[in-house]
Order: structure tokens, then sequence, then C-alpha cells
């Protein structure tokens, strides 16, 4: 087996005194990202009993983990990742890659016509390491997200995205407060210091944008 580099054993150590991590595995959670989803959704109390959730970019399964088990046994939790995930007791899931047409079909006639309360997305390309690259296909995602929540999400509906800082973030976020009635930019706590992530927190869904994007209301 080879040696591993100095970085991932860096990145070992880091990770296995994460106390996030740490406390994923006590209380049975299957990431240490669920801990950012409590903080930018339990602020706000965005969930309530009866809600219809998609989760975007599952995998591992932790905030649809997390959000079922808010949701106690009310409403609907549909999930979509291009990577398998384990099933989950209440959580609708679907194995695809949300970049092709045939895989959002499918998504969208697991609702057939069902408004949706809260799209959550935390899809992110695999990195190269090359700006020019990522930044373009992080950014594509959060586009085909952005047009799903446009379609799907109910008026007042609420849109929850993770970001990454770099070229078209402002121009994106601009986008989203045309489209919603609060926009927030924030970082949870649980979300590593040097990572260039963020979240978009876009709340109140605008009726009038709704119908400017071809949609009845």
């Amino acid at each position: 087996m080879p040696a591993r580099s100095k970085s991932s054993q860096r990145w070992l150590k880091e990770h296995h005194s994460d106390p996030f991590v740490k406390r994923a595995r006590a209380e049975g959670m299957r990431s240490r990202a669920v801990y950012k989803l409590e903080e930018l959704v339990a602020r706000d109390r965005l969930l309530r009993p009866g809600m219809t959730v998609v989760d975007l970019g599952a995998a591992p399964g932790g905030w649809s983990q997390w959000v079922r088990r808010e949701l106690g046994d009310t409403g609907r939790v549909l999930a979509l990742d291009i990577l398998e995930m384990p099933p989950l007791a209440g959580v609708e899931f679907l194995h695809g890659d949300f970049r092709e047409d045939g895989v959002l079909s499918r998504l969208e006639s697991m609702l057939d016509g069902q408004p949706v309360d809260l799209v959550l997305s935390d899809m992110a390309p695999n990195k190269s390491g090359v700006d020019a690259v990522d930044m373009p296909r992080a950014m594509y995602l959060a586009e085909l997200a952005m047009d799903f929540a446009d379609r799907h999400l109910r008026p007042g509906g609420t849109f929850l995205i993770k970001l990454f800082q770099g070229v078209g973030f402002d121009d994106y976020v601009r986008d989203l407060r045309r489209r919603y009635e609060k926009v927030s930019i924030r970082k949870p706590e649980a979300s590593r210091k040097r990572s260039p992530e963020v979240y978009a927190l876009a709340r109140g869904r605008r009726a009038d944008e709704m119908n400017a994007h071809g949609r009845e209301v």
C-alpha cells in the first residue's frame, strides 16, 4: 500500500479530531454536514409538520436524515444524488445525475405536481483544483438548482443552497434577490474555515417572479 501524503495525513488527523465528526458519530448521524443544516434551518424555524422537502446532492444522507427526523411522520422528503445512498426510512431517494434531463423528469414525476416547501442544495462538482474549471462547474449546478426551485417551489417557499465565492457568485446572489423576499449569506460554524463555501438562504418566493419565469401560480 502506498504511503499517504503529508496533506492526506493532515486531513485524516483533522477529520478524526473534528468535534462535529465526533458528535455525528455519537448521535448516529450520517455526516458532520448535518450540523450546518441544523444551524441554518433551526435558526429561522424553517421546518414545519407536513412540509415537502427536496434535498439535492443528498449523499451520504445527513441532511435528509435530519429533516426526516424533524418532520416526524408528516410530510415528504425527496433526495437525489449522483452517488448511491443507503436507504433512509421515510426518505424517497432517486439515484442519478441532476444535470441529465431524464433524471430531472423522474424527480418531477415523483413530485406529481405537488408544490415544494423547501429546496435544499448541497451539490458540488468534483474538484480539479483549478478555479477556472471548478467555479463554472459549481455555478452550473447552482443555476440548475435555482431553475428547479423556480418551477417547483410554492409561493413563499424557501431555497437553501451551497455556493462557492468566486466568478459568478455576485450575479447569482443578485438573481436570488429578485426572486425572494429575503436572501441571507451565511457560513455555519460546522463549515470549515478554510473552505470557500457559504450558504445562501432565500426565503419568501415571490409570486410575481414565478409568473415571470413561466410558472402558473
